[in-house]
């Protein structure tokens, strides 16, 4: 787990941290079910009071983000209880232990193939549907999966899903890893539903770590939680040598981050920053977009 920390930046230590952690979990760097140093262990790491590490802990465990496991230990919220395969394995042995786990739940083999048949012959999503609860994120979602595969896309929070369970006929339902478990239980058991993950921002990280003067930063999202995120993130490469801004948009006057020299950029802001300055970064990776394009040719050639 790479975390890196600033103690003469503005944003406090425990939230950059924490946030650190979510953007790990977020980006699959940090795999559900994976376990965390102890808090001693990490507090040493990086050189910090070790109540800080715990207040960070609890403050992720209360929002979910990681569970309590052998006593004070975490881990990351793991996916639903199922047989995973290792990276090792192939589709033979995948299918073995499927095979497998549905015999131990009293499922006969005939079962099995035909329910499998069932829904690779159900009727084909005909458009995508993003689900977040956070407004922002789910529209930046929504215009890069759209912009990338150029399917129908729609979007709503979990709590829509639940009072109107229409939302989910004829759409392969998608949301970010971190959310999965929770999206899948309000989901119709005949809808597939896929996860996916977020983009490093390694690179980003470096640009700033390269600057050779002192510089403002400006973020500019459309997303509350994307500039939360990018705050604790770009904290310990802003430190006290730069000086970093916010933009949610949007604003009243769109020219407010002009004087920035760096601005980084959600995939909807940096259609209205218009600036030579302006640094887009991609929020779903690459390989999610790869997933989902192949799932919903393979449904359509079905």
């Amino acid at each position: 787990m790479e975390i890196r920390i600033s103690k003469d930046s503005d944003v406090p230590v425990r939230e950059q941290l924490a946030e650190q952690i979510v953007f790990q979990i977020a980006t699959e760097k940090l795999k559900p079910g994976q376990m965390l140093p102890s808090v001693r262990e990490l507090a040493r790491r990086l050189g910090i009071h070790h109540n800080t590490v715990s207040h960070a802990y609890q403050d992720l465990v209360r929002r979910t983000w990681l569970v309590h496991r052998r006593g004070t230990r975490v881990v990351v919220r793991a996916q639903a209880q199922t047989p995973r395969p290792s990276t090792t394995q192939g589709l033979d042995e995948v299918i073995d232990m499927t095979i497998q786990a549905a015999r131990e739940r009293g499922y006969s083999l005939q079962a099995l193939r035909e329910r499998l048949r069932e829904r690779m012959l159900a009727e084909p999503p005909d458009h995508i549907l993003v689900i977040d609860q956070e407004p922002g994120l789910r529209r930046l979602l929504h215009e890069e999966i759209h912009a990338a595969l150029g399917w129908p896309v729609e979007n709503c929070a979990r709590e829509d899903l639940v009072a109107h369970p229409g939302l989910a006929i004829g759409a392969l339902v998608v949301a970010p890893q971190y959310a999965i478990e929770d999206v899948k239980t309000v989901v119709p058991k005949d809808r597939l539903t896929i996860s996916i993950a977020f983009s490093s921002a390694d690179e980003h990280l470096e640009r700033l770590r390269s600057l050779e003067q002192p510089s403002v930063i400006a973020v500019v999202s459309v997303s509350a939680s994307f500039l939360k995120t990018a705050q604790s993130l770009l904290a310990p490469a802003v430190g006290r040598r730069h000086s970093l801004c916010q933009f949610l948009l949007p604003v009243a006057d769109p020219g407010t981050w002009r004087g920035a020299d760096v601005i980084f950029c959600d995939s909807i802001a940096m259609q209205q920053v218009a600036s030579p300055k302006a640094v887009q970064y991609r929020a779903v990776a690459p390989a999610s977009l790869e997933y989902l394009a192949s799932a919903m040719a393979s449904f359509q050639h079905a």
